[in-house]
Formats: structure tokens, sequence, C-alpha cells
């Protein structure tokens, strides 16, 4: 049963990495030690997204970097834009992140929350539309620490 059980876990693995590749090749520039699941869908079809070092983006996050109905509000804005996480950010369950966004350094975002404005450093988002309800206080553990496990 172990055996099984390490076997799922390499190519899991092994699935996460190609899987960064592409995302990579796309152009999503995603920092060291940070973990994106296979659930998430990162969206750069008119955009960029920087996503900083130990970051966990968990399933079902969504992060898009364009809106393509901007257009129908404003003619002269095609939509395009851009999504910057900073390092040490936890992405909960379902959160969608919506294009123009920064979200600062050791902040985490809850799930199902949608982000729509900027987010501060240290700070804890929850909610539709995304709220900041408490700034969180360091130091901060690496979240993907595989040294821990």
């Amino acid at each position: 049963m172990k055996i099984i059980k390490l076997s799922k876990y390499f190519f899991a693995e092994r699935i996460r990495i190609f899987r960064l590749f592409i995302l990579k090749s796309q152009g999503v520039k995603v920092g060291e030690n940070t973990m994106i699941s296979l659930g998430a869908k990162i969206d750069v079809h008119r955009g960029s997204v920087i996503i900083g070092d130990n970051c966990l983006i968990t399933s079902g996050v969504k992060i898009l970097s364009h809106d393509g109905a901007s257009r129908m509000l404003n003619i002269d804005d095609f939509g395009n834009g851009g999504v910057v996480i900073g390092n040490n950010v936890f992405v909960g369950v379902n959160a969608v992140i919506l294009k123009d966004v920064h979200i600062g350094d050791n902040s985490v975002i809850g799930a199902g929350a949608i982000v729509s404005k900027d987010v501060p450093p240290k700070s804890l988002v929850v909610g539709n539309p995304g709220k900041v309800i408490r700034t969180l206080e360091g130091p901060f553990p690496i979240l993907n620490d595989h040294k821990r496990y």
C-alpha cells in the first residue's frame, strides 16, 4: 500500500512540474518553491501573471489577467492587464483574482474570495467582494516547506 501511495505522489509531482513548464512557456512567472494545484486555472490570454516565491495556489483558484467585457464599457479598453502575487501568499480553494490586482507578501486569500482590488502585505482577505478583515502578524513560516514533512 505504501508503494502505491509513493508512486501516486511521484507521478503527481512529475505532472505538476510539467504543468509549471507549460505555464512558464505561456509567460507566467513563477517563483521558487511555489506550488500550484492541478485544479487551478491561470489565464494569461491577453495579460501577465507573476507569482512570487513560497506560494500555495489551491484547487479551483482562477487567476484572470484580462477582462473580455472591458471593451463594452470603454471602447478604448482592450481588457489587457496583469496580476502580481507576492511572496509567501496562500490562495484558498475557489478564490478568484481579477485583472490588475497586486497581492502583497505574506497574505492569505480565503476560500471563495473574489479579489478585485490590491491587497496590502500581511492581509487576510475574505468574501465577495474580497475585503481585508485582518492584518496578520509575523514572523511567517515558509508555506511550502518540504523540509518539515
